[in-house]
């Protein structure tokens, strides 16, 4: 039988070497209501499958196919996507609901001409499977169990739901974010000027100034330059004054350290020399102060107590949470990483529970203080 050839009703007869038919060619046939059975392709043990018809006379057919069907399309109420409508009339059917899942569903109607009914899935769950129990809940249920012909809504597409049901392109990609109210700035201090520099540096300063002022006092006193007649019109005057009084000393080192001038100046080396280093002291400290009090101010306005899962996961004060049979919370479920694990660990113990019920209800968590993150 292995070397026979010969031509049948399914083409040519012929078997190989282990007595299975070789070389022999298949035709596709495709039973529909209109034309009943359509050839649309053959299949070769070399070529493989080969469609002869092509890609808009399938997009045609499955486009005649959807045509004035309605379809049960389920979802949740999940704000933007899809929400109660307020309005002040009785609203009915598919006009309760308003959201971008909505308009999307509208519009893809619209376009492949079909009619659709909304409907809530019951336990307001998106869909996860329970291992023990071996079943789906939320809308991937309702999916499989026919309850539904489609679903939308912000349904994230993983790898265990793939193994359930089939999904479309995605209309939008985002990836798993921390939300966190902002810090609440506090009040500034009365002394928070004093904050760019340390305390003893403040104290040294204080202690210079207190010192320079008392060594201006006492070389004014010693200096014969720094003595001269109050009335220069009149020579034989024998009163001589000092400028530089206990005040006026104190009055010119503050001013220099303020960097402001004043009507007071030295005349003698001494003093004029003591004069120039307080200068330069001044100089270089209100220079830092700047630089310190900007840095400061900087860091103070980007300072964030959470930066990463990591920042979650090294502390315990904080409380943080997901949504309940979401896909947030089997990746942390399922994640065989010690970083998650031990963040799905701290959220199980959780009293009470950190699982919020929708997405709302964890953004209000947040805003009330009742988690610090979700």
């Amino acid at each position: 039988m292995k070397i026979v050839e010969m031509k049948g009703l399914t083409g040519l007869i012929k078997f190989d070497h282990q007595g299975f038919r070789s070389d022999f060619m298949l035709e596709i046939i495709e039973l529909n209501s209109k034309e009943g059975l359509k050839k649309i392709g053959t299949w070769n043990s070399t070529e493989g499958v080969n469609f002869t018809r092509t890609f808009g006379d399938v997009y045609t057919q499955i486009v005649e196919s959807l045509q004035n069907k309605t379809f049960i399309v389920t979802t949740i109420l999940s704000a933007p996507y899809c929400m109660l409508k307020e309005s002040s009339d009785i609203l009915r059917g598919n006009a309760r609901y308003e959201g971008y899942s909505v308009d999307l569903i509208h519009e893809i109607s619209r376009i492949l001409g079909f009619n659709y009914t909304f409907n809530i899935v019951p336990d307001k769950k998106y869909g996860s499977y329970n291992k023990e129990k071996k079943e789906w809940d939320g809308m991937i249920k309702e999916l499989l169990e026919q309850r539904a012909d489609l679903a939308i809504a912000d349904l994230t597409i993983t790898y265990e739901r793939e193994q359930a049901v089939d999904f479309t392109m995605p209309f939008m990609n985002l990836g798993i974010s921390i939300l966190y109210r902002k810090p609440i700035k506090k009040p500034p201090n009365l002394f928070s000027f004093l904050s760019p520099l340390s305390l003893d540096v403040w104290i040294y300063m204080a202690t210079a100034y207190l010192g320079v002022s008392v060594l201006l006092f006492i070389l004014a006193r010693f200096s014969p330059y720094e003595w001269e007649n109050p009335h220069p019109c009149n020579g034989q005057s024998d009163v001589c004054e000092n400028e530089f009084t206990l005040l006026n000393s104190l009055w010119f080192t503050i001013g220099s350290l303020m960097q402001q001038g004043s009507d007071i100046a030295p005349k003698a080396v001494s003093t004029r020399m003591v004069a120039g280093m307080w200068w330069f002291f001044t100089l270089i400290m209100i220079s830092s102060y700047t630089a310190n009090l900007a840095a400061f101010l900087t860091v103070e306005r980007m300072e964030s107590p959470i930066e990463s899962a990591e920042d979650l996961a090294k502390q315990t004060k904080i409380k943080y949470g997901a949504l309940a049979g979401g896909s947030t919370a089997a990746f942390f479920r399922d994640s065989n990483f010690s970083t998650y694990q031990r963040m799905w660990s701290f959220m199980q113990s959780a009293k009470p529970s950190v699982f919020t019920k929708s997405n709302v209800e964890g953004v209000e968590w947040v805003i009330k203080g009742k988690i610090g993150r979700a």
